[in-house]
């Protein structure tokens, strides 16, 4: 086949390669705004619309090139079969991270209008991925500590006993009373945390009853200003916000629907004390009982210790590629992380179950 020829088809795979891929990302976008209302459909849809664009370029460019269409890449399809049954916020992070590596700006066959579409869209989907973040965050992170202070603290606290050569009832024992002195601790010490940080946000937040004086404050003297600064305008911008919002109320007469804006609104992002202290208490008391399952099952010894830092090994991984999937960031990284600081703290305190035993003994 002569060179020009072979160009040719390897271009015209490539094509129907990203058409391949248009499709299935616009199926995405789509499946996840059938399970969004109001603005988020919206710019679901509008997302969608885009991918359907440059679908269009694709085809003009094949023409009437009816030769077979490949399958879309394996990360497009898992999102687009995570989309269908699911459409969590662990679609979107996922799609924020295809969006980032779109091949586009180094392809001389797609526009520069389409690469700047792709780098544009990682920013849209960045966004509704916060949004998700955002709500789940204080119960989220409860859970991911949870887990992992369970796994972690738990196998450390099971190798460091049977290091000592106790029996294995009392490394089975030991075992349970950590899992439930560390569920309850790790409970009540997130509901106390997040009731607190609550509080400390509630104690910054504008008083509904302060509205009531607006319609009675000096235009020229405007103390209203004084709010918008403290709240972070600068003075030129809180001045003039302020002259607008009592010329509205006296307009209108009324100061009810007027709001005097907070510096931040993290309530939601904090999560409730109750909702918090559940979630880290079950998760702790789940990660917690891993280490523990093999003295449960009647292992002992050595077998004991490799099957319970085979199982810890496993749930660290998949916790550490959780929070990389859902921060955006490379989920083998992640994992990795966690299991080299989980393993680490557990590895000192079995040395130091080791020196203890020698000690005793």
């Amino acid at each position: 086949m002569p060179q020009d020829a072979r160009s040719d088809a390897a271009a015209r795979a490539r094509w129907r390669r990203y058409l391949a891929d248009e499709r299935a990302e616009g199926a995405v976008y789509r499946e996840l705004a059938q399970r969004r209302t109001g603005e988020e459909r919206e710019i679901l849809l509008a997302l969608a619309d885009a991918e359907r664009r440059h679908e269009a370029h694709w085809v003009r460019l094949l023409g009437d090139d009816d030769g077979r269409m490949p399958r879309a890449d394996l990360r497009t399809r898992l999102l687009a079969a995570l989309a269908r049954r699911f459409g969590s916020i662990f679609v979107l992070a996922l799609a924020q991270q295809a969006e980032a590596r779109s091949p586009y700006a180094d392809d001389p066959d797609a526009t520069r209008a389409m690469a700047a579409d792709e780098k544009i869209h990682g920013e849209v989907v960045r966004g509704l991925a916060a949004r998700g973040r955002r709500r789940l965050s204080g119960t989220f992170r409860a859970a991911v500590f949870g887990a992992n202070d369970g796994l972690v603290s738990n196998l450390a606290l099971v190798l460091g006993m049977a290091a000592t050569g106790v029996d294995r009832s009392v490394v089975l024992f030991t075992g349970i009373a950590g899992l439930l002195a560390g569920a309850l601790s790790m409970g009540a010490g997130e509901y106390v945390s997040v009731r607190s940080q609550r509080e400390l946000l509630e104690a910054s937040a504008p008083d509904p009853a302060a509205r009531a004086a607006l319609p009675d404050l000096d235009v020229d003297a405007n103390e209203l200003a004084l709010v918008y600064r403290a709240r972070g305008m600068d003075a030129a911008e809180a001045t003039e916000h302020a002259g607008r919002v009592i010329a509205g109320v006296r307009a209108q007469g009324d100061a009810t629907s007027t709001a005097i804006p907070t510096a931040h609104d993290d309530a939601e992002a904090v999560g409730t004390g109750m909702s918090a202290a559940i979630s880290s208490f079950c998760f702790f008391a789940s990660g917690a009982l891993i280490p523990v399952l093999p003295y449960l099952f009647g292992a002992d010894g050595a077998v004991a210790l490799v099957v319970a830092l085979v199982l810890v090994s496993v749930a660290l991984l998949a916790t550490g590629a959780v929070v990389g999937i859902l921060s955006g960031a490379s989920p083998l990284k992640r994992a990795l992380r966690q299991l080299a600081i989980g393993l680490g703290a557990a590895a000192v305190t079995y040395v130091l179950g080791l020196l203890f035993g020698t000690t005793i003994g």
